[in-house]
């Protein structure tokens, strides 16, 4: 028996407690169910454009812009600069669920208990396989054809197109490394050193 909106949202925030703060919808943009600590009402018709449109490099809720990480037909994330929390969202048929995960917080975890979320609402079927693998979507490495085949899926061609533009856009991917440096944040440092040796590796540059 699908689970009511309230009930689904105690159960993830009780599941995960640094998501705090959810909205879920039904239809189009019919706000079901908020936790009592924000409203998303005034931004609500922009982010799901910008959900829809899937092309967004920018979302703002309650006058905080979160940059645009992911945004596919199912899901979305999106990251403060500032240090601010991140925004994650995921959709079936029947709802969308959006939340607010805090900074301490995991947002590709946050990703996965969110889309569990939206399943247990779900009144035909489950949203996600237990054993489907969120890396695929959110930068797990991509496996190998049998045979070497060509066959790659439109969507995760999107997908690269979008990490492109933010990766070019002055405030997407070089907003954030200029943050980190200028905070001389030690760790982030030192995992984007190892992201650039990793490119360099894959590329063969």
């Amino acid at each position: 028996m699908p689970s009511s909106p309230e009930q689904a949202v105690n159960n993830l925030m009780q599941k995960d407690p640094t998501i705090i703060a959810v909205t879920v919808i039904e239809g189009n943009d019919n706000i079901v169910y908020q936790t009592d600590n924000w409203d998303i009402t005034p931004d609500l018709d922009r982010v799901l454009s910008s959900w829809r449109g899937q092309n967004a490099q920018f979302i703002k809720i309650s006058g905080v812009k979160y940059s645009m990480l992911q945004c596919t037909s199912e899901r979305m994330a999106a990251t403060s600069i500032k240090g601010e929390g991140s925004i994650v969202a995921a959709k079936d048929e029947e709802h969308k669920l959006i939340a607010y995960v805090s900074p301490e917080g995991d947002m590709r975890g946050a990703m996965m208990d969110t889309a569990r979320a939206v399943g247990d609402m779900n009144s035909s079927k489950p949203y996600m396989d237990e054993s489907s693998q969120l890396g695929k979507d959110m930068g797990g490495a991509a496996q190998p054809q049998a045979g070497g085949a060509s066959n790659i899926d439109p969507q995760l061609k999107a997908e690269i197109e979008s990490f492109l533009q933010w990766v070019k856009d002055d405030e997407g991917l070089a907003g954030y490394i200029r943050y980190y440096l200028q905070q001389d944040n030690a760790q982030i440092i030192s995992q984007l050193s190892q992201v650039y040796t990793d490119l360099r590796q894959l590329f063969g540059v």
